[in-house]
């Protein structure tokens, strides 16, 4: 049998032989779920189809953009620490319409090198979300689309985390910090 015969016949054995948990996460796989469960029933978050967000289709390089599970890790991120800023008997819905994570996959001339993100103050992290807040007694509290951006990321104390979230983790700490000040403000008025 020729090398390049015996070759194909070990590749097609090997994916035969590997189960499908283990073979590599793609956030864009549409049996994947689309939202987190919600913990402690406080907060939802749910995202739209993730090949269509700015991180995928505007990256430099689609397909290492779209591996790993960095959606549902945001996600959760989100929905744990957005748990923290609400008051007693609140309920928040958060759905995530687009994503574009902090730096770029650059061409480059050097072979094996596309895989490599470059994060520059040139691409800021961004997010688009849109969220409902309720009250205790099921009023709408707050609500609206926000789309966060963070053009000062790179001036942060987080430069020395290893997370590689670290930058749009802070982008959606700033947005509950801003967002939920006002929110509570407005719960606690007379």
């Amino acid at each position: 049998m020729k090398a390049p015969a015996l070759l194909l016949t070990a590749l097609v054995a090997l994916a035969v032989a590997v189960p499908a948990g283990a073979r590599p996460t793609n956030v864009t796989d549409p049996d994947l779920p689309r939202s987190v469960p919600a913990g402690g029933g406080a907060v939802s978050v749910s995202w739209t189809d993730p090949a269509q967000f700015s991180e995928i289709r505007y990256s430099g390089n689609r397909w290492e953009s779209a591996r790993g599970t960095w959606v549902t890790q945001l996600a959760t991120y989100l929905r744990d620490e957005a748990g923290q800023h609400l008051a007693r008997g609140q309920t928040l819905a958060i759905t995530i319409s687009d994503i574009d994570r902090a730096g770029r996959y650059e061409p480059t001339a050097r072979i094996g090198m596309n895989d490599i993100r470059v994060v520059k103050d040139l691409y800021p992290p961004r997010m688009t979300l849109t969220f409902s807040l309720k009250g205790a007694d099921g009023n709408v509290v707050a609500e609206g689309e926000r789309k966060l951006v963070d053009h000062g990321f790179l001036m942060g104390s987080n430069l020395s985390s290893n997370d590689s979230l670290r930058y749009e983790k802070r982008l959606v700490d700033d947005w509950l910090r801003k967002e939920f000040r006002d929110s509570q403000a407005l719960t606690s008025a007379p």
